[in-house]
């Protein structure tokens, strides 16, 4: 008999804060991918699984392309590039708001030497009207040749259902990767370790988040009753940041350990008992032992 599912990998491209991680949440709709309006949130891989009927769609959320500053952002560049060729299809995002840059060109001159099925998709359709929309899709088609060009709303699930129809048709067929109710492959210790940063990126300014890194130490669930024991270390990179995240008297660390507490236990339908500490780590970022020790080598 014919085989007539389909099963493939999209590998997501674009510029930092084009909206590709609350793409992939909302398409997964659950939170596999954390999100902030800080460059360089996502410093993982991350993939996701979006199935239907006829076709299991597996995404990677790549770190944003962005121009590096130190050894952790050459390797973040690295990542985001590095995985095109293993791709089916390949989706390239942009924004639909301001203008096409540097970046963006960047992006669609490495895609020319990819031999892959390319997908343009232009995001934050929500912040410009229809006439601004057609006027994007006439200036992003000057990037590159693809496919198609979608415009889409991530944020409000405008044209998902779309997109999601597109890609299916350049996945080849074949059994599914991953089982049908497996969102993502992330182990809950790293997702744990991303909601922390996440929190410590909304409640920190400045240079400070982009120090961080977060490692969990311990992850238990209590043998007599239903308590997950949590520990974990923010690392980062001076004396000065340590008190910044710590806070005075220890406000700050109990602000981004009250919230990520509530969100991991809204995740996990457990009550959660968590420590946290903050030690430094002297430039991390520059040290390449640092980066693969925080798993944000590949």
């Amino acid at each position: 008999m014919e085989n007539k599912f389909k099963s493939g990998f999209v590998g997501i491209i674009g510029r930092t804060n084009v909206g590709k991680s609350t793409l992939v949440n909302n398409l997964v709709q659950q939170k596999v991918a954390i999100i902030s309006p800080k460059p360089q949130t996502t410093r993982r891989r991350i993939r996701c699984v979006v199935n239907r009927d006829n076709y299991q769609m597996i995404f990677i959320d790549a770190p944003g392309i962005h121009k590096p500053r130190d050894r952790l952002g050459e390797r973040l560049n690295a990542a985001a590039l590095g995985f095109l060729e293993e791709m089916d299809v390949i989706l390239f995002m942009i924004e639909a708001s301001g203008t096409i840059g540097k970046g963006d060109r960047f992006i669609s001159e490495k895609l020319k030497s990819v031999n892959r099925s390319k997908i343009l998709v232009i995001n934050k359709i929500d912040l410009i009207d229809e006439d601004e929309i057609e006027r994007k899709i006439s200036k992003a088609k000057k990037l590159g040749i693809f496919e198609e060009i979608i415009p889409i709303s991530a944020k409000y699930n405008k044209n998902l259902d779309q997109l999601l129809e597109i890609l299916s048709h350049f996945l080849p067929y074949g059994q599914p990767y991953f089982p049908e109710d497996m969102l993502t492959d992330q182990h809950p210790k790293i997702w744990v370790s991303e909601i922390i940063r996440e929190k410590a990126l909304e409640n920190l300014r400045e240079e400070v988040p982009h120090s961080i890194a977060v490692e969990v130490e311990k992850m238990e669930k209590r043998k007599d009753k239903d308590i997950i024991d949590l520990e974990a270390i923010i690392y980062v990179e001076r004396n000065s940041q340590k008190g910044i995240v710590i806070g005075k008297n220890g406000s700050m660390l109990k602000r981004i350990g009250s919230s990520a507490r509530k969100e991991i236990e809204l995740f996990l339908g457990i009550k959660v008992f968590m420590r946290l500490w903050v030690k430094v780590k002297k430039d991390w970022r520059k040290d390449e032992s640092s980066i693969k020790r925080f798993g944000y080598a590949h």
